[in-house]
């Protein structure tokens, strides 16, 4: 029989009785041993020798002063200790679990003194932008956003995807791109039932029609593309086929001035479809209930400056968070994500709703960044803040509030129609100011008193709203089997939201009227379809047939439309074509003529002592 198997098979962590004093044995012949092991340069001391020689020093550092005789009586002893003679692993500390970490933020929270005392007020320095020279044309802020390389980028990735799927592209390139999107523009605008009503015969929209055959703008819309699906393997990106537009978009977006008076909150890109799986979110109270969710940060005027796809766990892939920051809530690491592309973080305030607000989340915004914060919050996210309970706010009546502050930071809760709980470090509760509500009692409005923080939330919190309504205006059309074209749709329409409000802004500064936002979106798809392209083809008009007889008032011509100044001064495709009717100039007061350009539509003088053609092109 085998000894091993006779024996039995030694256990891993095996227990020992050895004397106390390692030096103790029955043989002595340490001294012979230790030379030839020392004389090895190979010998690595195990673990166990390790810990025995450190118990041995530290036995002999415990009797600096005790003579050999009284060692060797110690000796002699021969006291037995129990020791491990094989350890894997040095000992570790328990994990902290998480129900020890909410323990100690109880604790934490417990000892921390609460006062009834007020904050001071943070004054937010008013925003002020130098005034342009001129304000530019809509074409010309749209491009702002929605850059050349954007639409380069397109098209390029649709004919890559498209040679993939078919074997032969599509051969597009951004001159196509762009009448493609100013199409999409005008759907936004001109709604119509079905896409294919648009080229019907009885109901054929021209302005449309006449950009695109139906064939091709379907093969666009089929073949479109964003990024190499080749190159996705192993990408934790879950939104990879949007993700470059995205970037470049949000890219674009971060250069735009800003107020000192921010908002994070989230918007719903509508789907509901199910190819994107679980990547699509539900949110009761939003007008759009079911989409992809995006966390954007704005200025108070509604002006989108940053912006993060919610994709679960694996949001924050390409965000660098610390140690501290990555224990934070979900809402409280995508405010912290998104205020730190804020240029001046000192003197500026953020707001947010209650799905973000919490006590670390300002402390920590203040002490990494110098941001001060008010938000709602929930009653288990105020810190421990004791405030009175709402069913004795309430009987107070309306106006009611409560308040404490710790570390700098404010909790108050106010009652108006209900109780609402707000944290902040940026204004207190005085001055009180007041607002109108209907009272049912009295059967009128009446003023009810109302902390400084309620205001300055309410008026500078509805940035992300206002955007959300422009974009939800004028939509653009985006039904379809792939997932990722709402979310393209999304940017199209943000691009022109954004590009209206920068408009909008500098005509402020001028003090000149600015457009509408419907007659801007048709302006920029207008010299989507016309700037740097030939005009198109068109022919002599027949004079063959009769005029016709009518006993009514003759009409006048419809007024024809100016060309944008984007088409007007492209120096491209502006050739005069001759016309049987004359017209007058477009240019001189008194000149009449039978040339008008091809591609501007316009009568101008072409001969004679005005040479009008020309300078009507020219800036």
């Amino acid at each position: 029989m085998d000894a091993k198997s006779f024996y039995g098979s030694r256990p891993r962590n095996f227990l020992a009785l050895v004397p106390k004093d390692p030096q103790d044995s029955e043989a002595d012949l340490s001294d012979d041993d230790d030379d030839d092991i020392i004389g090895d340069p190979d010998y690595l001391p195990k673990q166990a020798e390790m810990i025995r020689d450190l118990s041995t020093e530290s036995d002999e550092e415990e009797m600096p002063s005790t003579s050999t005789s009284a060692k060797r009586k110690i000796k002699g002893k021969n006291t037995l200790q129990t020791v491990m003679e094989e350890l894997d692993v040095a000992p570790m500390s328990p994990p902290v679990t998480k129900k020890k970490k909410m323990s100690e933020k109880k604790d934490k929270e417990a000892r921390r003194i609460w006062k009834h005392v007020d904050i001071e007020e943070f004054q937010v320095p008013d925003s002020s932008f130098a005034p342009p020279d001129i304000v530019k044309t809509p074409f010309q802020y749209f491009k702002m956003l929605f850059t050349d390389e954007m639409i380069q980028h397109i098209a390029h990735q649709t004919n890559l995807y498209s040679a993939q799927e078919l074997g032969d592209p599509i051969k597009t390139n951004p001159g196509e791109i762009e009448d493609f999107l100013a199409m999409l523009l005008l759907m936004g605008v001109f709604d119509f039932p079905a896409m294919e009503d648009y080229w019907h015969p009885t109901s054929r929209f021209n302005v449309i029609a006449d950009i695109m055959p139906q064939r091709r703008f379907k093969q666009l819309r089929r073949y479109i593309h964003f990024n190499d699906n080749q190159q996705c393997d192993g990408s934790p990106d879950r939104f990879y086929k949007i993700r470059p537009l995205f970037e470049m978009l949000r890219k674009q977006c971060l250069l735009i001035p800003s107020t000192y008076k921010h908002s994070v909150d989230e918007v719903m890109v509508s789907y509901k479809g199910t190819r994107a799986g679980n990547l699509r979110q539900y949110i009761a109270n939003k007008p759009d209930k079911w989409g992809f969710k995006v966390f954007c940060r704005a200025s108070s005027s509604g002006i989108i400056h940053d912006l993060l796809l919610y994709q679960g766990p694996s949001t924050f892939f390409n965000v660098d968070l610390s140690e501290e920051e990555q224990e934070l809530l979900l809402g409280s690491k995508v405010v912290t994500t998104l205020c730190k592309t804020i240029t001046q973080p000192r003197l500026s305030v953020v707001f947010f709703d209650n799905y973000f607000t919490s006590f670390d989340l300002i402390l920590s915004l203040h002490a990494n960044l110098g941001i001060k914060c008010i938000g709602t919050a929930r009653s288990n996210r105020i810190g421990g803040a004791q405030l009175i309970e709402d069913k004795e706010l309430m009987e107070r009546g309306r106006g009611a509030l409560d308040y404490k502050s710790a570390e700098g930071v404010l909790a108050v809760k106010w009652y108006d129609n209900k109780c609402v709980t707000l944290l902040t470090n940026a204004c207190g509760i005085m001055p009180l100011t007041s607002v109108q509500r209907w009272s049912k009692d009295e059967k009128a409005k009446i003023a009810v008193p109302c902390p400084s923080l309620i205001a300055a939330y309410n008026q500078h919190m509805g940035g992300i709203d206002l955007s959300d309504m422009l974009v939800h205006l004028y939509k653009t059309p985006a039904k379809s089997r792939r997932w990722y074209f709402p979310l393209f749709g999304y940017v199209l329409d943000l691009c022109i939201s954004n590009a209206w409000l920068v408009y909008k802004r500098d005509c402020g500064l001028l003090k000149e009227k600015p457009m509408p936002l419907k007659r801007f979106r048709l302006a920029v798809a207008h010299s989507l379809k016309q700037v740097n392209k030939a005009a198109p083809r068109v022919g002599r008009p027949s004079s063959a047939s009769p005029p016709q007889m009518s006993c009514e008032k003759k009409r006048l011509p419809p007024r024809t439309p100016q060309p944008q100044p984007d088409v007007r001064y492209d120096n491209y495709g502006h050739l005069p074509l001759h016309t049987d009717n004359r017209g007058r100039c477009c240019l001189c007061p008194k000149g009449v003529s039978r040339w008008k350009c091809g591609k501007c539509n316009v009568f101008l003088c072409l001969i004679g002592e005005r040479e009008c053609f020309a300078a009507y092109h020219r800036k």
